[in-house]
């Protein structure tokens, strides 16, 4: 029962068995495969693949046709030419890693809000992966042999892909999210193989003719302005551990936040940090696990140098995605803020002060389309009472939070004081396997079914 994860349509397929059909899988399932024109057995078959096999079955399977090792104890040349992935092997997996799963559940209760509900979360659709608090700050790159291209989910409202009794048209489901696709570049990102830009254990296999290469990028500036509003809305603020001491106008708000015991910096920014690379490192791992139910090689790994990735490199011929970045006196590393109207990090130049980041962050949560504005659709039998219960952020409580920011960005010459604005760290390649390498080194059992059969059964 590997469920709508697998297909990126958040729905259970629950109690499949092999099935000889689109048609009749869509007689036990609730996903309509049968929309999908010629759909190949392939598809049928990642449907119907077993989560427990997903999870057993995973490997990094770095070797993709047209590949080589030209020495050592696994050499090994492929003999076939690279081939890309299928516009629809693409699509599955690219809706499994960033997809839109419906409206998200919110958190429903805490008793310090009363009457109120949380009102952590940041967007009012769902996706599938697990995002701290519902925050939901990243969004995602991709590049293949065609181009480099922005896939925007974060703010995308729960796609109207339903039938009437409940089943997901796939075909709908994947079409909404392909229209949302931007195409930033034309040809493969540049990632040369040199130890500036790589670990040289990838120097043979990422990025390769074929392959689509995945990048998670998260705005971490805005989830630290999204920790301090939760810090606030919970009596807490923070203090200068970095200089030790505490921050100037916090007294006014003593009503607010408990400004004799607050918390360090550095630990807000440390959690922070670490509670985003969860959220990139699961995005990825949902597309591992599809990967092993098409029968796709590739892995999720780390090993590129996110500045190269971004565009901080230094080196002309490496311009990465584009992001801007600054070299602040005394930062040995650069500080990049964002891609100019594609994802801009809640951060200065992207926002002329942190008072406006914090609007923006409130905005979010509140204004057209967001979790806690009523008139934005949802899951509930009275949504509108739902969402409207909320916690408010009032204009006090942007002051308090504002007080904090500005104080960091005015101190450090920067916000965040010492993680990442803008953080890449997991990717994800897919691949079309040779699994002529793992016939000749491996012992059977190396790979799976599906990947002993991906090509008679996707093309």
């Amino acid at each position: 029962m590997l469920g709508a994860s697998i297909l990126g349509a958040g729905t259970v397929l629950s109690g499949l068995g092999a099935c000889a059909s689109g048609a009749a899988l869509k007689t036990k399932g609730n996903i309509m495969l049968d929309r999908i024109p010629d759909a190949p057995k392939g598809l049928i078959d990642a449907a119907t693949f077993p989560l427990i096999d997903a999870i057993h079955g995973r490997r990094s399977r770095r070797f993709a046709r047209g590949a080589s090792i030209p020495d050592g104890p696994l050499a090994y040349t492929s003999q076939h030419p690279p081939q890309p992935l299928s516009k629809l092997e693409q699509m599955l997996l690219l809706t499994t890693v960033a997809g839109n799963t419906g409206w998200s559940n919110l958190i429903p209760y805490n008793r310090n809000y009363l009457p109120h509900i949380p009102n952590y979360a940041g967007a009012a659709g769902g996706r599938t992966f697990p995002s701290c608090a519902g925050f939901q700050i990243t969004e995602f790159f991709y590049t293949d042999d065609d181009g480099v291209y922005f896939l925007p989910t974060r703010d995308m409202p729960a796609i109207e892909a339903k039938a009437a009794n409940g089943e997901t048209d796939l075909k709908a489901y994947l079409d909404a999210h392909e229209a949302r696709i931007v195409k930033l570049a034309d040809g493969r990102l540049n990632t040369p193989a040199r130890p500036e830009h790589m670990e040289m254990h990838n120097e043979w296999c990422v990025n390769v003719p074929g392959s689509t290469l995945i990048i998670p990028v998260a705005d971490l500036a805005q989830h630290v302005v999204q920790s301090l509003c939760y810090f606030v809305q919970n009596g807490v603020c923070i203090y200068d551990d970095v200089n030790n001491q505490p921050i100037p106008g916090l007294e006014k708000f003593k009503h607010l936040v408990d400004v004799e015991n607050p918390y360090p910096l550095s630990y807000v920014e440390q959690v922070s940090a670490t509670e985003v690379t969860v959220e990139l490192s699961c995005s990825c791992y949902a597309g591992a696990l599809v990967l092993q139910a098409m029968g796709l090689g590739g892995w999720m790994f780390d090993g590129l140098n996110p500045f190269s990735i971004l565009g901080a490199s230094g080196d002309p011929d490496v311009p990465g995605l584009g992001f801007r970045f600054d070299m602040i006196d005394g930062e040995p590393l650069p500080h990049v803020t964002g891609l100019d109207g594609i994802l801009e990090g809640h951060t200065p130049p992207h926002f002329k002060e942190m008072r406006a980041a914090v609007q923006s962050v409130v905005k979010r949560k509140f204004g057209g389309g967001g979790p806690f504005n009523p008139a934005t659709k949802g899951p509930y039998k009275e949504t509108d009472a739902v969402r409207k219960s909320g916690a408010p952020m009032d204009d006090e409580f942007v002051d308090c939070v504002t007080t904090m920011a500005q104080y960091i960005q005015d101190t450090f010459g920067r916000f965040p004081a010492k993680v990442p604005a803008m953080l890449t760290l997991m990717y994800l390649q897919a691949h079309k396997l040779d699994t002529g390498f793992y016939d000749e080194h491996f012992e059977p059992g190396a790979y799976l079914k599906t990947h002993a059969a991906n090509t008679e059964n996707w093309g």
